[in-house]
């Protein structure tokens, strides 16, 4: 088995899409970039930009579950994206999904222990909801790990 990985970790929103990326052994995730998403052709072209340069094997998709598990629009318009931007990643590249309620809100109670409060972490709270997501990932990933 190769003990190295490289993941991205996706947070989608309808402004912003925060990017994450895991280091070489797969054990933390860290920030990456927040690409802007008024323009959703473009933001895909970034993203597979940087799963190229960063020879990513696993993209993790944060999907937006209601609170009860149920999926709504929310679900929709990531899944929408996902197939934009699915042609445009290299063709080695898995897609992974996993229930992202409530890293935001995690994030955000990260980035105020840290010091920061909403107008000082606005530039970063949706890479940092990213991280959450493919933190969550790698960890279930690593349980199932000799």
């Amino acid at each position: 088995m190769n003990d190295l990985i490289r993941a991205m970790g996706m947070d989608y929103g309808t402004a912003r899409i925060g990017l994450s990326v895991s280091d070489d052994i797969g054990m933390l995730a860290h920030p990456l970039e927040t690409v802007p998403a008024a323009d959703l052709e473009r933001a895909a072209r970034r993203i597979a930009e940087l799963a190229e340069l960063r020879k990513i094997e696993h993209l993790v998709v944060g999907l937006p579950l209601h609170m009860n598990g149920e999926e709504g629009e929310a679900v929709a318009g990531v899944r929408r994206f996902v197939a934009l931007l699915r042609p445009l990643l290299p063709e080695a590249v898995t897609i992974h999904e996993v229930d992202e309620r409530l890293t935001t809100t995690s994030a955000m109670e990260k980035l105020h222990q840290a010091g920061r409060n909403a107008k000082n972490s606005r530039k970063i709270i949706d890479q940092a909801a990213a991280i959450e997501i493919l933190q969550s990932w790698l960890d279930a990933r690593s349980a199932y790990l000799p």
